[in-house]
């Protein structure tokens, strides 16, 4: 998010100026204008691309899948039998629409955020730009996904227990003096999960791409061609963990969601 403040950029990730010069996408908060930047593009792409590729997966019905179809079947049903359904249990298919959407969403996030898409445009236009970058590495936005489940999770436990049963669950079977303690530190708890989410997502997508951008700045700094041949196979090697981390953390923070899910519509919890 670009934020400016009577012309003055104040903003950690989109330092140069908003993503599209056009005042119509601004939002203006009195002197404040919120201006669109890269990772609400990506956002907005991720969007689009789900929209567009998902119901190719749906619209021919086989007793056997193949290709994409088959991929996608696969990944849902891995998500609904070994996800979510031991935890949630008869209230799976409650949650299950949610799960897929966190899971394909957080992972197309972090699969575009490895293509170099300002470095392609560059080299097909010539001008410089800053469209692309990985917005699972924006603390606002990881923070965004977090608090979502949070509010998915508290409503459907007051939901299926009522405000009150779920208030009461708060409060385990312990002696009535350590109550307001146990209270409180259940209290604490149900708020550090999102944080913990948040956190967990953008930590290790930013340190991927820490380490990626380091090997690349070591070719600039010692200007070897030894240095530079070991670095470009390090980058290589990253790349394609950073591939492998791109799905299992979608695959943590959706099954992090779960639990908590389950946590709040269940009495034992």
């Amino acid at each position: 998010m670009t934020i400016y403040l009577n012309n003055f950029v104040v903003s950690q990730f989109d330092p140069l100026r908003p993503l599209i010069p056009v005042k119509l996408f601004d939002l203006k908060f009195g002197d404040y204008t919120v201006g669109v930047s890269n990772h609400m593009f990506m956002i907005a792409a991720a969007g689009v691309l789900l929209l567009f590729l998902l119901p190719l997966a749906t619209r021919k019905k086989r007793l056997a899948p193949k290709g994409f179809q088959n991929l996608i079947e696969s990944i849902c049903v891995f998500l609904r039998e070994e996800v979510a359904r031991p935890a949630l249990h008869e209230n799976t298919d409650r949650f299950i629409s949610f799960i897929w959407t966190m899971f394909f969403f957080i992972l197309t996030l972090n699969l575009l955020a490895l293509v170099p898409s300002d470095s392609i445009i560059y080299l097909v236009t010539g001008k410089k730009n800053h469209f692309g970058g990985p917005a699972t590495a924006n603390i606002w936005i990881t923070g965004g996904l977090a608090i979502t489940t949070f509010f998915v999770s508290h409503i459907a436990g007051i939901k299926k227990q009522g405000i009150k049963n779920y208030i009461v669950n708060f409060i385990p079977p312990v002696p009535w003096p350590l109550i307001p303690l146990i209270f409180f530190l259940e209290l604490i708890t149900a708020f550090v999960r999102p944080f913990a989410l948040a956190v967990r997502l953008f930590a290790n997508i930013v340190a991927g791409h820490t380490l990626i951008a380091t090997l690349v700045g070591m070719i600039v700094v010692f200007k070897s061609y030894g240095i530079a041949a070991a670095s470009v196979a390090a980058i290589v090697a990253m790349s394609f963990l950073e591939l492998l981390v791109a799905f299992i953390q979608a695959y943590i923070f959706t099954l992090l969601s779960t639990l908590f899910i389950s946590f709040s519509i269940t009495n034992e919890h």
